[in-house]
């Protein structure tokens, strides 16, 4: 009990043991934080007025869990299931997070991907009320003002987009609102960070979806997307306005357009603490695939050849994760150079030809790579690049569906025992080639791993489980931990370290059956292992608070959030 309360002390993020309020009656059962429905406690009931205002039976909050379970199998579709999750959400806080939290593999593809791409697509017809908060050009004078009509003054967690680039679809406006509310979600059930400190945040800039514009219920800022020197001022302006507000919050930046996301990252990753899910989340989980595909194959890191289909944020936030992995390794810079190529819609990035970003620069072939693998800029079409290149791994970021032919991947099995294949693009649908296909071009010998869920694939009589490369895998640990260490930035080391450590996670049982990440049951412990991971870099490196070696692992415990209801206690109401 003593190292318990020790640990709580280091912790400034650790869940309340109980609620104080002055309220009573309705007000209790209409505010989810607060609300036990059914399983108010008679005692509860009759201290807060509660007797009469709900039916005598009392329930469990096992039983309850049940119920909406129930609730949840009768609806149609997938997105009638996430409607009715946001509206438990909206109604029982403790008891949405419980019950995602003890079903994750069946509810987390409900409340984030793929479910959530139809979310943010319907957002505005599917609208039930309001969670997170909205700034629109209009706030810019005022944001700070905005921002604190936050229903928690202590938030410690944001999670922001400005709608461009959802999932795989584009500009949805508003309705991109739906990620922030979903890895914010993943965070609290993944990771154990209380709700009270999270908050979700959409940058309405406008939109230059036509569709959207042109719907007569369309909820969001009806103009034409903001751009140049007017963007700039505003996310300046909402960046300052957080720093005011909320000084010790973590913020990530999700689904921002590629041409935008790598400057803000830059911009401002020193001026708060801050990361991108899309590209160092993605990267550290991408890199986490290919380090847990080694502990089957038995290859070092360094021996490694990766093609990148697409040459955006995720791609390049793999190939920078996978780069600073081997230079800790202790590989040259040489041998690290000619180790990656990416090809882009263009087709292969290579130093003769232009370049649309400067973010990747640092992997477009040299003239030198290209001689040692004898590649003439001529002829470089996906399959001739294989051919010479001899990928041992492959990954897909395209959004596109199909982009993994099978002539690529017959080619890349001729030169690779155990070829790693990823087609990471999501929703489901956008995916470069399908489990079964890659199994099957490379006769059963492939190792894949997917961005969306896929069922087994079973192949001459063996059953190959399939491991999602989600980043819910990676993101909330890396909270976590930054969050108990407080870190004033949060490098790009940090996302080797969590790739890692989730690489370590994954069982030997797994390896055997060809999955390549754990199953999502085990998140929580991945999330715990990570964050403890970031918490001993971070003290190691004077990035935040020092946090003794010997009680790290319990501080993360302590701070880890377990749905479960605690005592209500009332406060003296102010005369």
């Amino acid at each position: 009990m003593r190292n318990g309360r020790r640990a709580a002390e280091l912790c400034s993020i650790c869940p309340p043991e109980c609620i104080h309020t002055s309220k009573r009656g309705v007000w209790l059962l209409k505010n989810p934080a607060v609300n036990k429905g059914l399983a108010f406690p008679l005692e509860e009931r009759e201290a807060f007025g509660l007797s009469g205002l709900v039916p005598p039976r009392l329930l469990s909050i096992d039983q309850q869990v049940e119920l909406e379970k129930e609730h949840l199998s009768a609806k149609p579709d997938d997105l009638e299931k996430y409607i009715g999750m946001a509206v438990l959400q909206d109604r029982n806080e403790v008891l949405f997070y419980r019950v995602l939290v003890e079903n994750m593999a069946e509810y987390m593809p409900i409340v984030y991907t793929p479910t959530v791409g139809k979310a943010c697509q319907r957002f505005s017809h599917i609208f039930r009320s309001a969670r997170g908060i909205w700034l629109t050009p209009d706030d810019k004078e005022r944001i700070p003002q905005v921002l604190r009509n936050a229903p928690r003054s202590d938030v410690r967690l944001i999670v922001v987009t400005d709608n461009e680039r959802i999932l795989g679809l584009g500009d949805q406006g508003a309705g991109g609102m739906g990620i922030p509310i979903g890895k914010l979600a993943l965070y609290v059930a993944g990771a154990g960070i209380h709700p009270s400190k999270c908050l979700a945040l959409d940058l309405d800039v406008g939109t230059d979806n036509a569709a959207l514009l042109n719907d007569p219920f369309y909820l969001g800022y009806r103009e034409r997307r903001l751009r140049g020197a007017e963007y700039a001022e505003f996310l300046e302006a909402f960046v300052q306005g957080v720093k005011e507000v909320f000084p010790r919050a973590l913020l990530q930046w999700e689904d921002f357009h590629v041409d935008r996301a790598f400057e803000l990252l830059e911009g401002y990753r020193r001026r708060l603490p801050c990361f991108n899910d899309d590209i160092q989340g993605t990267g550290g989980v991408g890199a986490a695939g290919v380090f847990a595909a080694l502990r089957i194959t038995g290859q070092p890191l360094a021996e490694q050849r990766i093609l990148y289909m697409g040459a955006g944020e995720a791609c390049t936030g793999i190939a920078s994760v996978i780069a600073s992995a081997m230079e800790s390794d202790g590989v040259s810079r040489e041998v690290i150079r000619r180790s990656q190529m990416m090809f882009d819609i263009d087709g292969l990035l290579y130093d003769e030809r232009e370049i649309r970003g400067a973010h990747n620069r640092d992997f477009v072939a040299t003239r030198d790579v290209l001689e040692y693998y004898k590649i003439h800029p001529q002829h470089t079409t996906p399959e001739q690049v294989i051919s010479l290149f001899k990928p041992t791994v492959l990954v897909g970021a395209t959004a596109t569906a199909g982009v993994f032919r099978q002539a690529m991947i017959e080619e890349m099995a001729k030169h690779v025992d155990r070829p790693v294949i990823m087609p990471m693009s999501n929703p489901t649908s956008k995916a470069e080639c399908t489990p079964s296909e890659a199994i099957r071009w490379t006769k059963g010998r492939g190792l894949v791993a997917t961005g969306s869920p896929f069922p087994p694939v079973d192949f001459e009589g063996r059953r190959i489980v399939i491991g999602q490369s989600n980043n819910v895998f990676i993101f909330p640990g890396v909270g976590l931990g930054a969050l108990i260490a407080e870190m004033r930035e949060i490098p790009w080391e940090v996302f080797t370290i969590a790739a890692r450590t989730l690489a370590d996670c994954v069982s030997q049982d797994r390896l055997n059956q060809g999955a390549l990440y754990p199953p999502q049951e085990d998140l929580r412990k991945v999330s715990a292992r990570i964050a403890a991971a970031v918490i001993r870099y971070a003290s190691h490196n004077h990035l935040g608070r020092m946090i003794p070696e010997h009680q790290i692992d319990e501080v993360v415990k302590v701070a880890m959030w377990y749905p479960e209801y605690v005592p209500i206690v009332a406060k003296p109401r102010a005369t």
